[in-house]
């Protein structure tokens, strides 16, 4: 299971861990990545994703899944999520 999430495409960043004598040695940064279920209102289904802290936040703030998944870019998407907003687009037509 690779350590991107699953709506913002954020994944490991790279650096170094610095030393006291300032001795440099590479590391990975990881996001903070967690198992999450969201629910979507326009489908009336919940979908599991693996979506990090950043991420919930902002879900939250736009107003849900389907809020978030209508404003996100198609490339920072997984394709799990580009499924979901795909079948929420085709609701929305429809109604």
């Amino acid at each position: 299971m690779s350590r991107v999430c699953e709506l913002t495409g954020k994944g490991p960043m790279s650096g170094n861990n610095i030393s006291h004598a300032n001795n440099k040695t590479r590391r990975r940064f990881l996001p903070n990545l967690n198992d999450v279920t969201m629910i979507s209102d326009v489908l009336g289904q919940s979908f599991k994703l693996r979506v990090s802290a950043a991420a919930l936040r902002t879900v939250d703030h736009r107003g849900g899944l389907d809020a978030f998944l209508a404003k996100a870019k198609d490339e920072e998407l997984s394709a799990n999520a580009l499924k979901i907003k795909k079948e929420i687009q085709k609701v929305q037509a429809a109604a």
